[in-house]
């Protein structure tokens, strides 16, 4: 199984809403006790990874995300992915767990639909304000993002998916 953290490379982006996955990534290592990440050029992505479970983190910014998840599948010859990823569609606070769907317009999905099909799962994690989507989606993105509890629900979600499945899971958490 290969659980990867979209997001962009970069202290710039550290943490901003885009790189919530890498931020679930970091969380679900440290509380798993993963080894620390590790640097790839062959995937082009951080990597840590223990007898089952690998963790990644594509360093190849989030619009050809698409090019180290190809690299990661087909070494490891798994379609056991879980893509997690921001939602500006979501309301900050929610979580939806899906699979086999579309991109909806996120340009990170778009890459690895492009790159491998769309059959893998996907936590997507809502950043949308109360107040509705904003003017300047592009902007809004790469802002400071700090709900730690998103992220914690976001790393529990990951966990049931590995201890109960896709369908338990979603029963859960949609």
């Amino acid at each position: 199984m290969i659980i990867i953290g979209l997001g962009n490379p970069g202290n710039k982006y550290l943490n901003t809403r885009h790189n919530i996955g890498f931020r679930v990534i970091d969380q679900f290592k440290e509380k798993n006790k993963f080894p620390e990440f590790k640097l790839s050029r062959k995937f082009h992505s951080l990597i840590s990874k223990d007898k089952k479970i690998i963790l990644a983190k594509p360093q190849t910014f989030m619009n050809k995300s698409g090019q180290a998840i190809k690299a990661l599948a087909s070494f490891y010859k798994t379609k056991d992915l879980i893509i997690i990823h921001d939602d500006i569609d979501l309301l900050e606070g929610k979580i939806k767990i899906s699979k086999s769907r579309g991109s909806a317009g996120h340009k990170g999905i778009e890459s690895i639909i492009k790159e491998i099909g769309k059959d893998f799962i996907r936590i997507r994690i809502g950043i949308q304000p109360e107040k509705g989507k904003p003017e300047n989606p592009e902007r809004f993105v790469l802002q400071r993002f700090t709900k730690e509890t998103d992220i914690k629900k976001a790393v529990e979600a990951v966990e049931s998916l590995i201890s109960n499945g896709l369908e338990k899971t979603m029963n859960k958490y949609n």
